[in-house]
């Protein structure tokens, strides 16, 4: 039981708050020696990273050289939008899983949000401008007009690219060939019916 004459007594010299700084003490030395040389080196690298320099590039667009100083992290995307102002590629996210971003590249349907221009230097690069030569315009991108595909626009340009460029390989593709060909490229308007049947219509020579 409490005595009301222990408050008399005389307290330690040791006090809570003393026994608390020591066991923190404890604890931080126990930490810094049981800390690996790989912990122990982070802990002391000083910061020192740098941006890698930008170079100079030469691309082939639409049959046009182009040459242009970027950083290795740059994406084709960027340079066809904001250097050599080819808009019709969009940057709709950034995991290039909608397709609007499509280009050909050898032939090829690529997504240029996907590639980085260095990696494209010596390659054949068309965009959908490439796709119109003054009033003449390419068969798909008339096609698009006559069946109404475009609605909103924004997800168009890369579906006309990947339907020439698909039409190209498969110009006698049928109806489920054009859809499931066409698979990577995403129409949130949602205008596929225009779309395949303009491929269908070319692939069939309007039969």
């Amino acid at each position: 039981m409490w005595d009301r004459n222990d408050q008399n007594r005389s307290r330690p010299d040791f006090s809570r708050r003393d026994f608390l700084k020591g066991s923190a003490a404890a604890a931080t030395a126990t930490a810094v020696a049981t800390q690996g040389p790989e912990e122990a080196a982070a802990a002391n690298l000083k910061t020192n990273v740098f941006a890698a320099a930008a170079t100079s590039v030469t691309l082939n667009v639409n049959g046009k050289n182009h040459t242009v100083k970027v950083e290795p992290r740059v994406t084709l995307l960027h340079v066809l939008r904001n250097t050599l102002n080819l808009t019709g590629c969009k940057e709709v996210d950034e995991r290039s899983a909608d397709g609007a971003d499509t280009v050909m590249i050898d032939g090829k349907a690529v997504l240029a949000g996907s590639r980085l221009a260095i990696e494209c230097e010596g390659k054949e690069i068309r965009t959908v401008e490439s796709l119109r030569q003054g009033e003449k315009v390419d068969a798909v991108v008339a096609g698009f007009v006559k069946h109404d595909a475009m609605q909103c626009g924004f997800c168009t340009p890369g579906f006309v690219v990947a339907t020439r460029v698909f039409l190209d390989h498969n110009p006698k593709a049928s109806l489920g060939d054009i859809q499931k060909g066409l698979g990577g490229n995403i129409c949130r308007c949602g205008t596929y019916q225009g779309i395949t049947a303009c491929a269908l219509e070319i692939s069939t020579g309007g039969k």
